[in-house]
């Protein structure tokens, strides 16, 4: 039995030490729910639930739902009961939806709460003001640093190989140098797809592992039947890092680029400054059959329930554990 009393109570406990990312379009609630049934973190991008002018936020509709299933399992399977589930927050001042998508997380009492492209107190203080813990993602040690500074609990670090946007740091230097210095709880992401992979992240001092990319492979995945297939298709030479698509580096399936029209291998650059988020986008429309992922996908090898990615992680971690256990004994 691992260790994880030195974690914030919402990250212990897990099935497997695992928080599933949350996935621009493709995390929605039914994703969530499925994700939290097996045992794991599921997340989910607060601009995913979009809604027109005047209507109720679909946001404060998804959390309802999700807190009214899990609690109904919990009731019916007290034996093992369902992980807490995380929001994935745009903290990017573009995101003009912000601040009513804090006060929402604040009113369901999100547990976790996980910001991207930039660090603000005022949100981590949000956060806290429910209870929640707040997992800030970086590609640094740099921003690291300044996402603890400014009140985060936690770090996702985001290494050479995630899907969407990613760092170009190895996994082992950039934790390494975090774990010089924070004690704290870090998952790590970067091709975390395997049960050997969840253990080796754990053994080079991550908390936990980050896993995206096989859960759009997922029937409860909101994501196209075509980009599913091209997922179990493709491996680690099938993607390529580019800045065109959001003004930040990140994974993208070559596939995808080449049925836009274009050569994967000599794409344009494009900064920072063509980010969007005003309307729940961070991709221009014409980028919308672009499709993100890691290099880990070599370990998809079929389209199924999220539940069966988590099974076949655990007896992969189990495994894995077993056998280093036996060859240093």
């Amino acid at each position: 039995m691992r260790d994880d009393s030195h974690l914030p109570s919402a990250l212990q406990g897990l099935r497997l030490p695992m928080i599933a990312s949350p996935l621009f379009i493709i995390s929605v609630p039914e994703l969530v729910i499925a994700q939290c049934k097996a045992g794991i973190v599921g997340s989910f991008p607060a601009l995913n639930a979009r809604e027109g002018e005047g209507e109720h936020p679909l946001l404060d509709t998804w959390l309802t739902q999700i807190k009214e299933e899990l609690d109904r399992h919990n009731q019916a399977h007290p034996d093992r009961p369902a992980a807490p589930f995380a929001v994935n927050q745009i903290v990017h001042r573009s995101n003009g939806r912000l601040e009513r998508d804090l006060e929402i997380c604040v009113k369901h009492e999100v547990p976790i709460w996980i910001t991207s492209l930039g660090a603000r107190v005022e949100v981590n203080e949000a956060a806290h003001s429910c209870g929640g813990i707040v997992l800030h993602d970086i590609i640094n040690n740099t921003f690291a640093r300044k996402a603890i500074e400014k009140g985060a609990d936690g770090l996702v670090a985001v290494a050479a190989g995630a899907g969407g946007h990613a760092g170009q740091q190895s996994p082992f230097a950039l934790v390494g140098e975090i774990r010089e210095w924070f004690d704290g709880p870090i998952a790590l992401s970067g091709s975390i797809a395997t049960g050997e992979a969840l253990l080796a992240a754990r053994a080079m001092g991550a908390d936990l592992g980050y896993t995206g990319s096989p859960f759009i492979a997922t029937d409860e995945a909101n994501a196209d039947q075509g980009y599913k297939d091209m997922i179990v298709e493709s491996g680690a030479d099938d993607i390529v890092y580019s800045s065109l698509f959001t003004g930040v580096w990140g994974n993208y399936l070559k596939g995808s680029v080449r049925n836009a029209g274009m050569d994967p291998d000599n794409l344009p650059q494009a900064d920072a400054s063509s980010m969007n988020f005003s309307d729940g986008s961070s991709k221009p429309k014409a980028w919308k059959t672009i499709w993100g992922s890691g290099q880990g996908i070599g370990a998809v090898k079929s389209v199924g329930p999220a539940g069966a990615i988590v099974d076949r992680m655990e007896k992969e971690y189990l495994a894995a554990g077993r056998k280093l256990a036996a060859e240093f004994s």
